[in-house]
């Protein structure tokens, strides 16, 4: 569905270096990274609206360097949400739909009035007059609608309700469900990613620490809380990061491929994708 291979890209003052991963029919990757870790310069490779200056990019076996027909298939097949905005501001959304849904040869107005109706919104309604979050699932639905291979997200929950962020979750899981589709999410949320991402790729200062599936990048960690002198009878290799709070002492600790065998008075759990990313980047400082 989608490869990069050591794509680079500099933006500005800005770089992304040797970029590379892949993304498999049917899954969703959660791609995760600090602000200004580059998740949306990638994003804005993968939809064509920048050239690598080093690297290849794939789509469904193609890439942007080839034949401009070429070009216009995968961007026929590609469905996004990014913070820009795209519509006309004066324009009804089922205008904007309407011009804009001629681009694509599988747009579909009856799936639009469909998610249009699931995610209540009103087709008369000028694009303007709605909320920020409005404006996001009208583009979520509209990418819906021309029934795209890959749905590209940048950021769209973070201004979505907690009732309609489930409802985004549920609808992007029903999309990949025939194993003909994928998505790749940009989030801060990473507790999404908990609940349905299949694949993690971890971005920081434009280059990439970890790209694999979620299971295995949660396995590799264990949070661990006690006291600081137990903690500290850990190999140092093995703790990413400690921080000491009211509560005690807490660390990211890398598991050994013996297993998860821990002082019997410490406190061992699993991490979630937002302790893995915090305590990692509070390491490297």
């Amino acid at each position: 569905m989608l490869k990069l291979t050591e794509v680079s890209k500099k933006v500005g003052v800005f770089s992304l270096n040797n970029i590379s991963f892949m993304l498999g029919k049917g899954y969703i990757m959660g791609l995760i990274g600090e602000n200004g870790s580059g998740k949306t310069t990638i994003l804005n490779i993968i939809l064509g609206l920048y050239k690598p200056d080093k690297g290849t990019v794939h789509l469904f076996g193609m890439n942007y360097s080839g034949s401009e027909e070429d070009e216009k298939k995968i961007k026929k097949d590609i469905g996004f949400v990014m913070t820009d905005e795209l519509f006309y501001p004066a324009v009804t959304l089922y205008g904007n739909a309407e011009i804009y849904g001629k681009y694509y040869e599988n747009y579909d107005r009856n799936i639009l009035d469909d998610y249009l109706r699931r995610f209540k919104l009103d087709k008369k309604q000028k694009y303007k007059e709605l909320s920020k979050g409005q404006k996001l699932k009208f583009q979520f639905a509209f990418a819906l609608a021309h029934q795209p291979k890959l749905l590209v997200l940048d950021e769209p929950t973070a201004n979505f309700d907690p009732e309609f962020r489930e409802q985004f979750l549920k609808t992007i899981t029903e999309f990949v469900s025939d194993g003909e589709h994928s998505v790749i999410l940009a989030t801060h949320l990473t507790s999404d990613l908990d609940k349905i991402a299949d694949y993690i790729t971890f971005i920081h200062h434009g280059e990439v620490l970890i790209s694999q599936d979620i299971e295995t990048f949660l396995d590799k960690y264990s949070i661990v809380q006690g006291e600081k002198y137990k903690i500290k009878l850990i190999n140092e290799d093995r703790v990413v990061h400690m921080e000491e709070n009211e509560l005690g002492t807490t660390a990211l600790v890398k598991n050994t491929k013996y297993g998860k065998s821990y002082d019997k008075m410490l406190k061992v759990r699993r991490p979630t994708v937002e302790e893995i990313m915090y305590y990692t980047i509070k390491g490297m400082k």
